[in-house]
């Protein structure tokens, strides 16, 4: 009978002594640190934003277009408001001025990507090399008609 009652009280010491070492590891503090580095790892700042404004009406566009930082890559982002007219070879270009004409010249700009969506939130990565002091708005350009959609100026954060 002493020997039931001992290694019951062995089974009910591991049990209590697990469960306190689970509480150890899973303190507010544990979790506060693993938070707080997840957080630096993560740093994000805005260089640029504007609205976009319709160029050839046609083909209205509207919504926020960002330049931002993240972890020391630049990425040109637009807003989940973003939407501009649908279109064959459509581009997403930095061009030089602060207003974009309807026909572009090949001087006065450098294309980013083609465009993702004609709606919806969504990121362009900057090239390293890319000066953007050479470049003062974001425009959405149809490549096959030479047509600008619409733009927006980037105002410097």
């Amino acid at each position: 009978m002493k020997l039931n009652k001992l290694a019951g009280l062995g089974i009910a010491s591991v049990v209590m002594f697990g469960s306190v070492g689970s509480m150890v590891i899973n303190t507010p503090a544990a979790f506060a640190q693993h938070s707080t580095t997840h957080a630096q790892a993560t740093s994000k700042s805005l260089l640029a934003s504007g609205s976009f404004v319709t160029t050839e009406q046609d083909h209205p566009t509207k919504g926020i277009a960002k330049i931002v930082n993240i972890n020391g890559k630049r990425y040109l982002e637009f807003n989940r408001a973003f939407t501009t007219a649908n279109g064959p070879k459509v581009k997403v270009v930095l061009h030089r001025r602060d207003t974009v004409p309807v026909k572009l010249r090949a001087r006065d700009y450098i294309t980013l990507s083609a465009l993702k969506s004609f709606n919806g939130a969504q990121r362009y990565a900057i090239p390293d090399n890319l000066n953007l002091n050479n470049y003062k708005s974001v425009a959405i350009w149809c490549q096959r008609f030479n047509v600008t959609f619409g733009y927006a100026k980037l105002n410097k954060a």
